[in-house]
């Protein structure tokens, strides 16, 4: 059986510096920065580095009605998760994760794009 990608970059501890790293790039994004405002960031990695996990392999599972109810009043457009997904690319590779695997990863960031993106997005 071959190794996940949450498995060969070391699992949680891993994942979770890449969504550390991530969060400091969006922070000081013109961008994306202002849907992070007034927001527990110590909840929100943890949170975040549980869902990156599911997506590489890893143990924790999210129902996409519930990633949808979290993400529904923050109003994300296309543009939005385009940036997100740059950065979080960036992410990937300032902690050595090969092109291959980037692409496996940001693939399976944008299959949850419907329903992380609002409805009504430009």
């Amino acid at each position: 059986m071959s190794q996940t990608i949450y498995e060969k970059y070391g699992g949680f501890k891993t994942i979770s510096r890449i969504v550390m790293s991530f969060y400091e790039m969006a922070l000081d994004s013109d961008g994306i920065g202002v849907h992070f405002e007034d927001i527990d960031m110590p909840r929100l990695i943890d949170h975040q580095t549980k869902f990156v996990s599911s997506l590489v392999g890893g143990p924790a599972s999210f129902s996409d009605e519930r990633i949808e109810a979290v993400h529904r009043h923050l109003k994300i457009s296309h543009d939005d998760f385009d940036e997100m997904a740059e950065l979080f690319g960036e992410a990937l590779a300032m902690h050595g994760m090969s092109d291959a695997d980037i692409q496996i990863a940001l693939s399976a960031i944008e299959g949850k794009r419907a329903i992380i993106v609002a409805r009504d997005a430009a």
